[in-house]
């Protein structure tokens, strides 16, 4: 069984590779999902992982419906990756009303051509897995990371169990909440690939800082947070 890691920094990664991991999922900020990692990071990395990696091409957190300024970021990360002789990368794009963008979705897997191609957990989102799986097989997409359309895959192995049954070409990995308890269940069912961050929380601070730096309420996956003119210009105004 093909074991990815998700590692969200270089420490990540190179503990992935010492622990034996076959394959990474390079990003940045689990706690949102993740979204693409910086090209510090990649350069990083490449020089110094030597099992596969996979990048994560995520302009944002937030949904997966895209701007023309993110959607062509995204081409250029792609780019990017294809340029500095990564393995894979790791994205997807729906309509607003979840549907998969085929054609956005057609592009960015035309991008990356020679690299491994996974959909990533946007999948979990679809309201028709089946169909979806369907068309994603058919725009040559490799591998579909799902938790089965529920909060574990463990709760979802059902549906994920089903897409594994159907799938001709496009390898169905499961992810979320995959750890040694369980993963023995993933490997009885057929399933020949598991995707998981196998993190432990590690303190570097000797205190608690006075005033925390998270915000839970810019975490909504219903849209995203923009800058926005109006307000920018009543503060101008205040102070021009």
């Amino acid at each position: 069984m093909l074991v990815e890691v998700c590692a969200n920094s270089l420490e990540s990664a190179m503990n992935a590779e010492k622990a034996g991991a076959d394959r990474i999922e390079l990003c940045s900020e689990l706690a949102v999902g993740g979204i693409t990692p910086s090209y510090g990071l990649l350069k990083s990395v490449k020089e110094n992982i030597g099992i596969p990696v996979h990048v994560l091409i995520r302009p944002r957190s937030g949904d997966f419906s895209y701007t023309d300024g993110e959607f062509n970021s995204m081409k250029q990360n792609i780019a990017l990756c294809v340029e500095m002789g990564f393995d894979g990368i790791v994205t997807g794009v729906l309509h607003t009303d979840f549907r998969l963008d085929v054609e956005r979705t057609k592009e960015l897997v035309e991008l990356s051509e020679g690299l491994k191609f996974t959909f990533h957990r946007a999948f979990d989102w679809v309201l028709n897995p089946l169909q979806t799986m369907r068309q994603l097989e058919g725009l040559g997409v490799d591998y579909m990371l799902s938790s089965g359309q529920e909060k574990s895959a463990l709760e979802g192995i059902a549906l994920l169990s089903r897409l594994n049954d159907e799938a001709a070409s496009c390898a169905v990995m499961p992810g979320g909440g995959v750890n040694a308890g369980n993963v023995h269940k993933f490997k009885d069912s057929g399933f020949k690939v598991v995707h998981l961050s196998g993190t432990c929380f590690e303190p570097k601070l000797k205190v608690v800082p006075k005033v925390s730096m998270n915000a839970a309420s810019f975490l909504q996956d219903q849209g995203v947070f923009v800058s926005n003119v109006e307000a920018i210009r009543k503060v101008l105004k205040e102070v021009k």
